[in-house]
Protein backbone atom coordinates (compact mmCIF):
# COMPACT_ATOMS: atom_id res chain seq x y z
CA UNK A 1 0.00 0.00 0.00
CA UNK A 2 2.96 2.75 1.15
CA UNK A 3 4.20 1.80 -3.03
CA UNK A 4 0.54 2.77 -4.34
CA UNK A 5 0.25 6.11 -2.27
CA UNK A 6 1.68 7.40 0.87
CA UNK A 7 -0.75 9.02 2.91
CA UNK A 8 -0.66 12.91 4.49
CA UNK A 9 -0.79 13.40 7.89
CA UNK A 10 -1.40 9.89 8.82
CA UNK A 11 -1.53 9.70 12.57
CA UNK A 12 -2.64 12.89 12.97
CA UNK A 13 -6.06 12.25 11.11
CA UNK A 14 -6.58 9.04 12.44
CA UNK A 15 -6.11 10.31 15.82
CA UNK A 16 -8.94 12.86 15.04
CA UNK A 17 -11.39 10.23 14.74
CA UNK A 18 -10.95 9.29 18.11
CA UNK A 19 -11.92 5.73 17.38
CA UNK A 20 -14.00 3.32 19.73
CA UNK A 21 -13.11 -0.32 19.41
CA UNK A 22 -16.92 -1.09 18.48
CA UNK A 23 -17.68 1.84 16.25
CA UNK A 24 -18.40 2.54 12.70
CA UNK A 25 -16.64 4.56 10.42
CA UNK A 26 -16.22 5.94 7.02
CA UNK A 27 -13.39 6.44 4.75
CA UNK A 28 -14.70 8.30 1.97
CA UNK A 29 -11.41 8.28 -0.19
CA UNK A 30 -10.14 4.91 0.43
CA UNK A 31 -6.99 5.21 -2.76
CA UNK A 32 -3.65 3.23 -1.06
CA UNK A 33 -5.46 2.09 1.50
CA UNK A 34 -3.32 3.91 4.04
CA UNK A 35 -5.73 5.80 6.08
CA UNK A 36 -8.27 2.53 6.24
CA UNK A 37 -5.38 0.18 7.29
CA UNK A 38 -4.48 2.86 10.36
CA UNK A 39 -8.07 2.55 11.35
CA UNK A 40 -8.26 -0.83 11.28
CA UNK A 41 -5.40 -1.34 13.82
CA UNK A 42 -7.46 0.45 16.37
CA UNK A 43 -10.78 -0.75 15.65
CA UNK A 44 -11.73 -4.65 17.60
CA UNK A 45 -15.65 -5.47 16.53
CA UNK A 46 -15.95 -2.17 14.65
CA UNK A 47 -16.78 -1.95 11.01
CA UNK A 48 -15.34 0.08 8.25
CA UNK A 49 -17.12 1.59 4.92
CA UNK A 50 -14.62 2.82 2.11
CA UNK A 51 -15.16 4.67 -0.51
CA UNK A 52 -13.28 4.89 -3.89
CA UNK A 53 -14.69 5.35 -7.58
CA UNK A 54 -11.16 4.50 -9.34
CA UNK A 55 -10.64 1.05 -10.25
CA UNK A 56 -6.97 1.04 -9.41
CA UNK A 57 -8.05 1.35 -5.77
CA UNK A 58 -10.48 -1.46 -5.87
CA UNK A 59 -7.61 -4.03 -6.60
CA UNK A 60 -5.63 -2.63 -3.39
CA UNK A 61 -7.75 -3.49 -1.12
CA UNK A 62 -7.34 -4.61 2.64
CA UNK A 63 -8.61 -8.19 3.16
CA UNK A 64 -10.24 -7.85 6.37
CA UNK A 65 -14.07 -8.88 7.17
CA UNK A 66 -14.28 -5.91 9.06
CA UNK A 67 -13.94 -3.62 5.52
CA UNK A 68 -17.11 -3.01 3.16
CA UNK A 69 -15.51 -1.40 0.35
CA UNK A 70 -17.97 1.11 -1.75
CA UNK A 71 -16.33 1.47 -5.47
CA UNK A 72 -18.40 4.82 -6.29
CA UNK A 73 -17.86 8.53 -5.25
CA UNK A 74 -18.39 9.67 -1.74
CA UNK A 75 -20.83 11.41 -3.22
CA UNK A 76 -23.51 8.40 -3.12
CA UNK A 77 -22.62 8.20 1.01
CA UNK A 78 -25.94 8.68 2.33
CA UNK A 79 -26.89 6.28 -0.40
CA UNK A 80 -24.86 3.73 0.17
CA UNK A 81 -25.00 3.47 4.09
CA UNK A 82 -28.76 3.20 3.96
CA UNK A 83 -28.13 0.33 1.46
CA UNK A 84 -26.19 -1.53 4.15
CA UNK A 85 -28.61 -0.60 6.77
CA UNK A 86 -26.78 2.26 8.42
CA UNK A 87 -27.84 4.95 10.19
CA UNK A 88 -25.30 6.90 11.96
CA UNK A 89 -21.76 6.65 12.26
CA UNK A 90 -19.08 7.39 14.67
CA UNK A 91 -16.50 9.04 12.65
CA UNK A 92 -15.56 10.02 8.77
CA UNK A 93 -12.88 11.25 7.32
CA UNK A 94 -11.73 12.91 4.28
CA UNK A 95 -8.21 12.87 2.14
CA UNK A 96 -9.20 14.95 -0.50
CA UNK A 97 -5.86 15.04 -2.44
CA UNK A 98 -5.32 12.91 -5.74
CA UNK A 99 -3.65 9.73 -5.11
CA UNK A 100 0.10 9.79 -5.50
CA UNK A 101 -0.59 6.04 -7.51
CA UNK A 102 -2.50 8.18 -10.18
CA UNK A 103 0.13 10.93 -10.96
CA UNK A 104 2.33 8.37 -11.32
CA UNK A 105 0.65 6.85 -14.38
CA UNK A 106 1.31 8.51 -17.83
CA UNK A 107 -2.08 7.52 -18.92
CA UNK A 108 -4.31 9.30 -16.56
CA UNK A 109 -2.81 12.74 -17.40
CA UNK A 110 -3.01 14.06 -14.03
CA UNK A 111 0.72 15.16 -14.32
CA UNK A 112 2.42 17.27 -16.56
CA UNK A 113 5.64 15.42 -15.69
CA UNK A 114 4.71 12.37 -18.18
CA UNK A 115 3.28 12.22 -21.83
CA UNK A 116 -0.15 10.97 -21.95
CA UNK A 117 -3.91 11.86 -22.52
CA UNK A 118 -5.23 14.80 -21.69
CA UNK A 119 -8.01 12.31 -19.35
CA UNK A 120 -7.63 12.97 -15.39
CA UNK A 121 -10.94 11.18 -14.73
CA UNK A 122 -11.00 9.26 -11.46
CA UNK A 123 -13.96 7.41 -12.25
CA UNK A 124 -12.85 6.10 -16.02
CA UNK A 125 -16.60 5.53 -16.75
CA UNK A 126 -17.20 9.43 -16.66
CA UNK A 127 -17.94 10.92 -20.13
CA UNK A 128 -16.09 14.35 -19.47
CA UNK A 129 -12.31 14.23 -19.29
CA UNK A 130 -9.58 17.07 -19.11
CA UNK A 131 -9.02 17.18 -23.32
CA UNK A 132 -13.09 17.82 -23.49
CA UNK A 133 -13.04 20.75 -20.75
CA UNK A 134 -9.74 21.90 -23.19
CA UNK A 135 -11.59 21.88 -26.48
CA UNK A 136 -15.25 22.25 -25.79
CA UNK A 137 -15.80 24.73 -23.07
CA UNK A 138 -16.09 28.17 -23.81
CA UNK A 139 -13.92 31.14 -22.84
CA UNK A 140 -15.91 32.23 -19.74
CA UNK A 141 -15.70 28.59 -18.71
CA UNK A 142 -12.53 28.28 -18.60
CA UNK A 143 -11.78 31.63 -17.22
CA UNK A 144 -13.81 30.72 -14.27
CA UNK A 145 -11.49 27.27 -14.27
CA UNK A 146 -8.28 28.68 -13.97
CA UNK A 147 -9.23 31.90 -12.37
CA UNK A 148 -11.50 29.96 -9.14
CA UNK A 149 -9.69 26.30 -9.23
CA UNK A 150 -6.16 27.38 -10.22
CA UNK A 151 -6.02 30.69 -9.16
CA UNK A 152 -3.88 31.53 -11.71
CA UNK A 153 -3.02 35.47 -12.37
CA UNK A 154 -2.69 35.39 -15.43
CA UNK A 155 -6.04 33.12 -16.58
CA UNK A 156 -6.32 35.31 -19.57
CA UNK A 157 -3.56 34.62 -21.60
CA UNK A 158 -3.35 31.07 -20.43
CA UNK A 159 -7.18 31.16 -21.88
CA UNK A 160 -6.33 32.92 -24.97
CA UNK A 161 -3.28 30.19 -25.61
CA UNK A 162 -5.38 27.66 -25.39
CA UNK A 163 -8.95 28.92 -27.47
CA UNK A 164 -6.04 29.86 -30.52
CA UNK A 165 -4.41 26.64 -30.35
CA UNK A 166 -7.42 24.40 -30.56
CA UNK A 167 -9.53 26.26 -33.59
CA UNK A 168 -6.12 25.00 -35.62
CA UNK A 169 -6.32 21.81 -34.01
CA UNK A 170 -7.65 19.53 -30.84
CA UNK A 171 -5.26 19.24 -27.92
CA UNK A 172 -5.56 15.59 -26.89
CA UNK A 173 -2.18 15.24 -25.11
CA UNK A 174 -0.38 16.29 -22.06
CA UNK A 175 2.91 17.02 -23.97
CA UNK A 176 0.95 19.07 -26.87
CA UNK A 177 -1.38 20.75 -23.82
CA UNK A 178 1.97 21.85 -22.37
CA UNK A 179 3.86 23.37 -25.62
CA UNK A 180 0.45 25.41 -26.35
CA UNK A 181 0.68 27.12 -22.83
CA UNK A 182 4.23 27.24 -22.82
CA UNK A 183 4.54 30.87 -23.50
CA UNK A 184 2.21 31.82 -20.35
CA UNK A 185 4.50 29.82 -17.97
CA UNK A 186 6.78 32.04 -15.73
CA UNK A 187 9.92 30.37 -15.80
CA UNK A 188 10.76 31.05 -12.04
CA UNK A 189 7.79 29.12 -10.92
CA UNK A 190 7.24 27.23 -13.71
CA UNK A 191 6.40 23.69 -11.57
CA UNK A 192 4.31 25.43 -9.21
CA UNK A 193 2.18 27.51 -12.14
CA UNK A 194 1.72 23.86 -14.13
CA UNK A 195 0.76 21.89 -11.21
CA UNK A 196 -2.03 24.82 -10.40
CA UNK A 197 -3.01 24.57 -13.82
CA UNK A 198 -3.46 20.90 -13.87
CA UNK A 199 -4.98 20.97 -10.37
CA UNK A 200 -7.88 23.17 -11.83
CA UNK A 201 -8.02 21.37 -14.64
CA UNK A 202 -8.67 18.39 -12.68
CA UNK A 203 -11.52 19.74 -10.34
CA UNK A 204 -13.69 20.71 -13.02
CA UNK A 205 -13.63 16.88 -14.57
CA UNK A 206 -14.32 15.19 -10.94
CA UNK A 207 -16.86 18.32 -10.09
CA UNK A 208 -15.06 18.18 -7.06
CA UNK A 209 -16.17 21.40 -5.40
CA UNK A 210 -20.12 19.85 -6.03
CA UNK A 211 -18.88 16.76 -4.38
CA UNK A 212 -17.66 18.06 -1.49
CA UNK A 213 -20.37 20.52 -0.67
CA UNK A 214 -22.25 17.77 -1.08
CA UNK A 215 -20.45 15.52 1.15
CA UNK A 216 -20.26 17.57 3.98
CA UNK A 217 -23.88 18.77 3.81
CA UNK A 218 -24.78 14.79 3.87
CA UNK A 219 -22.35 14.42 7.18
CA UNK A 220 -24.71 16.51 9.62
CA UNK A 221 -27.25 14.00 9.22
CA UNK A 222 -25.16 10.90 9.36
CA UNK A 223 -22.76 11.39 12.13
CA UNK A 224 -23.73 10.19 15.81
CA UNK A 225 -23.67 12.95 18.76
CA UNK A 226 -19.76 12.98 19.70
CA UNK A 227 -18.78 11.47 16.06
CA UNK A 228 -15.90 13.23 14.14
CA UNK A 229 -15.13 14.81 10.78
CA UNK A 230 -11.82 14.78 9.77
CA UNK A 231 -10.83 16.06 6.47
CA UNK A 232 -7.92 16.82 4.89
CA UNK A 233 -7.74 19.27 1.84
CA UNK A 234 -5.08 20.57 -0.74
CA UNK A 235 -6.58 23.92 -2.52
CA UNK A 236 -7.71 26.93 -0.81
CA UNK A 237 -11.12 27.10 -2.00
CA UNK A 238 -11.91 23.64 -0.57
CA UNK A 239 -10.47 24.35 2.93
CA UNK A 240 -12.23 27.57 3.17
CA UNK A 241 -15.54 25.54 2.54
CA UNK A 242 -14.56 22.87 4.87
CA UNK A 243 -13.94 25.86 7.37
CA UNK A 244 -17.23 27.68 6.81
CA UNK A 245 -19.47 24.34 7.26
CA UNK A 246 -17.03 23.04 10.59
CA UNK A 247 -17.56 26.48 12.01
CA UNK A 248 -21.06 27.09 11.26
CA UNK A 249 -22.72 24.28 9.26
CA UNK A 250 -23.34 25.95 6.49
CA UNK A 251 -21.00 25.87 3.02
CA UNK A 252 -21.27 29.69 2.98
CA UNK A 253 -20.30 30.37 6.39
CA UNK A 254 -22.85 32.82 7.31
CA UNK A 255 -23.19 32.40 11.25
CA UNK A 256 -27.00 31.73 12.66
CA UNK A 257 -27.30 33.06 15.97
CA UNK A 258 -29.92 32.18 18.43
CA UNK A 259 -32.24 34.34 20.39
CA UNK A 260 -29.54 35.75 23.11
CA UNK A 261 -27.04 35.89 20.14
CA UNK A 262 -25.33 32.26 21.14
CA UNK A 263 -23.84 30.58 17.85
CA UNK A 264 -25.76 27.86 16.61
CA UNK A 265 -23.62 25.21 14.74
CA UNK A 266 -23.99 21.36 14.39
CA UNK A 267 -20.13 21.43 14.87
CA UNK A 268 -18.11 21.94 17.86
CA UNK A 269 -14.29 22.44 16.36
CA UNK A 270 -11.63 20.07 17.85
CA UNK A 271 -8.58 21.62 15.93
CA UNK A 272 -9.14 25.50 17.02
CA UNK A 273 -5.59 25.93 14.89
CA UNK A 274 -5.09 24.12 10.91
CA UNK A 275 -2.90 21.17 11.71
CA UNK A 276 -0.44 21.45 9.42
CA UNK A 277 2.21 18.69 7.95
CA UNK A 278 5.84 19.35 9.63
CA UNK A 279 9.50 19.83 7.81
CA UNK A 280 10.17 16.02 8.03
CA UNK A 281 6.84 14.84 6.13
CA UNK A 282 7.11 17.39 3.49
CA UNK A 283 10.97 16.26 2.75
CA UNK A 284 9.94 12.66 2.79
CA UNK A 285 6.68 13.34 0.57
CA UNK A 286 6.34 16.80 -1.22
CA UNK A 287 2.68 16.45 -1.76
CA UNK A 288 1.76 17.01 2.19
CA UNK A 289 3.30 20.47 1.06
CA UNK A 290 -0.22 21.98 0.86
CA UNK A 291 -2.39 19.57 3.13
CA UNK A 292 -4.27 21.12 5.90
CA UNK A 293 -6.39 19.23 8.40
CA UNK A 294 -9.20 20.12 10.11
CA UNK A 295 -11.37 18.32 12.69
CA UNK A 296 -14.81 18.81 14.25
CA UNK A 297 -17.01 16.83 16.57
CA UNK A 298 -21.13 16.34 15.77
CA UNK A 299 -22.48 18.28 18.83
Amino acid sequence: MDEYHVPVLLEESVDGLNILPGGTYVDVTYGGGGHSAKILEKLKDGRLIAFDQDIDAAENLIDDDRLIFVRHNFKYLRHFLKYHEIDKVDGILADLGVSSHDFDVPDRGFSFRFEGNLDMRMNQSSSLDAARVINEYSEEQLWTIFQDYGEIKNWRHLVVLITTARAQEPVTSTGQFLKVIEPCVPVKIEKKYLAMVFQALRIEVNNEIGVLRDFLESTTELLKPGGRLVVLSYHSLEDRMVKNFMRSGRIDGVQENDFFGNRISPFEIISRKIILPGEKEISANPRARSAKLRIAEKI
